[in-house]
């Protein structure tokens, strides 16, 4: 297939088209780099410095696209707090001009990265994809209103769409992995202590209502991911629009993250107790039976031990590429 692939110099977007070009897909990637790295960009993609909400068209207007995987997003949640006329405009505005891009020039096949903070704090957990709807932050509504957005397109258009909603990505693929300026995420954040770049890790209460008293969450390894995103891709059928959790299954404490990455890194990693973070929910873990189900989607680097090994080779390895360490 040729694809456009948005914000494919971001984490995820990198690797899901490093994998895509070596399955034989012919790659054409948009991004602004605002948060992605050029040098994440598979060599054998064609590469575009731009915006998706003004360049989109031009670029699908040249003829020959099969499908869409779109990626870019503002993906802060306390920044979607603090700024959410950012994330409004650059989530759904640059989404639904990407969308007419797509109507005007008829590439109809689409597959959107979508998120758990959809579901806000869950009800009970695994989360199915029936749990309701109700995000807490600007982000996970900016999220869900363009997986409204993308249905009508698929009802009104005949566009064929999944909807994939990623719980916690984390992992490597060879040389290319996470290495954000800004860094949120509980593994590379561990990581970057164990590198010596932060001087320890915070964790957020250790008295909500889990077997350790921290928080649970879900792992997903960023190939397993990536395989999803391919199946969809080449099943999507006209007129309808699906939606699909992607997580392991498995929920693990922050201590027990923690403790991983002592092992995995042999590093001594200190961790301090820190006050609860406001709308942390206790526990959210995913229920991936429907991926498995109806997409045929195998995640086979479930194991946390697996996902920590992958990410700390490629941390190690960044040398001067590494961003400085920012929270």
């Amino acid at each position: 297939m040729k694809l456009l692939v948005t914000g494919g110099a971001g984490y995820v977007g990198s690797v899901c088209s490093t994998i895509l070009i070596e399955r034989g897909h012919d790659v054409t990637i948009l991004d602004n780099l605002s948060t992605g790295n050029r040098d994440a960009v598979p060599a054998q993609a064609r590469f575009i410095e731009g915006e998706v909400a003004t360049d989109a068209s031009t670029v699908l207007g040249e003829g020959g696209f099969d499908a869409v995987i779109h990626f870019a997003a503002r993906s802060l949640v306390g920044e979607s707090v603090e700024k959410p006329e950012e994330y409004w405009r650059d989530n759904v505005g640059a989404t639904l001009a990407l969308l007419e891009a797509m109507r005007t020039h008829g590439v109809k096949n689409l597959v959107f990265s979508s998120t758990a903070a959809t579901y806000g704090e869950p009800d009970e957990v695994p989360i199915t994809e029936t749990h309701p709807t109700a995000p807490t932050n600007p982000y996970g509504a900016t999220k869900l209103a363009i997986d409204h957005a993308i249905r009508s397109y698929c009802v009104a258009h005949d566009f064929g769409a999944t909807s994939l909603r990623y719980f916690n990505v984390a992992g490597a693929y060879g040389q290319v992995g996470e290495n954000r300026v800004i860094e949120t995420h509980l593994i590379p954040i561990i990581l970057q202590v164990a590198l010596g770049h932060r001087e320890k890790i915070s964790i957020y209460g250790d008295d909500w209502p889990t077997p350790d008293g921290t928080c649970i969450r879900d792992y997903i390894h960023i190939v397993d991911l990536a395989e999803a995103h391919i199946l969809a891709l080449e099943s999507n059928k006209p007129g309808t629009h699906r939606i699909f959790n992607l997580g392991s299954g498995d929920g693990y404490s922050v201590k027990e993250v923690v403790d991983t990455c002592r092992k995995v890194t042999g590093h001594e990693i200190p961790a301090e107790i820190a006050p609860r973070r406001a709308g942390d929910p206790a526990q959210l873990i995913a229920s991936c039976e429907k991926a498995i189900k109806e997409l045929g989607w195998n995640p086979e680097r479930t194991d946390l031990s697996t996902i920590v090994a992958d990410a700390w080779e490629f941390t190690k390895n960044l040398g001067d590429k590494a961003h400085s360490a920012k929270a």
